[in-house]
């Protein structure tokens, strides 16, 4: 009986021990992220945040296919005037950089990202928000949308289609006011418009949102 319980102790401990490494292990493969293409190819199912900001690359619907668990992603600074219609492949990617490129418009297959909480769209002059914003619209889980510097002086009368959005990034650009078109979006809990030169203090009184505003 005595070496019985000992057997069924070690048993758990071992289990313990191997469930403990492989969460250890988990997490750090979680973690960490590659600046390399042809690194990240080489198991493309074990890459989950991908850097590729500051290179020029093609990249093919097949290539973008094969990275199944990706939920990191950054293309930053690609000088893409395309934003690749592969990306519709990565089902769970979760933070997308699309900043400083030249592209006008998403791919209409961007609402494949269903799973997409934080995106941004910083440093883009030739961006058309509100023809895009049917497309971002249809995202359920974005939550966070950076639109920083893309020298925008006013918001589309369409902006209320973004009602799931919980914090919303205006900084550097050109407003003169506080967009009265925000207070479509129900669930805003914290704005940011500071380094924007022209705007005026807003009047409280008047100006009553609902959520945290940073100036």
């Amino acid at each position: 009986m005595i070496k019985y319980s000992l057997f069924i102790l070690l048993f758990f401990i071992l289990t313990f021990q191997n469930v403990k490494s492989q969460s250890a292990l988990d997490s750090t493969q979680l973690n960490k992220e590659l600046f390399s293409l042809d690194e990240a190819l080489k198991s493309p199912d074990k890459v989950y945040r991908l850097n590729l900001s500051n290179q020029k690359l093609e990249l093919s619907d097949t290539i973008l296919s094969k990275f199944t668990n990706l939920q990191y992603l950054s293309l930053k600074n690609d000088h893409l005037t395309q934003v690749p219609a592969g990306i519709g492949y990565l089902k769970n990617l979760k933070v997308l950089d699309l900043s400083g490129n030249d592209f006008e418009l998403l791919p209409s297959n961007f609402n494949n990202l269903t799973n997409l909480q934080e995106l941004f769209l910083n440093d883009e002059k030739n961006f058309n928000l509100e023809q895009s914003i049917s497309i971002l619209s249809t995202l359920p889980s974005l939550k966070i949308l950076h639109i920083e510097n893309d020298g925008l002086k006013s918001l589309p009368p369409n902006m209320y289609k973004l009602n799931r959005l919980e914090s919303l990034y205006l900084n550097n650009n050109q407003f003169k006011a506080i967009p009265m078109e925000l207070k479509g979006l129900k669930n805003l809990k914290y704005l940011d418009v500071h380094d924007n030169p022209s705007l005026l203090p807003p009047d409280l009184q008047e100006f009553d949102f609902g959520f945290k505003i940073r100036l």
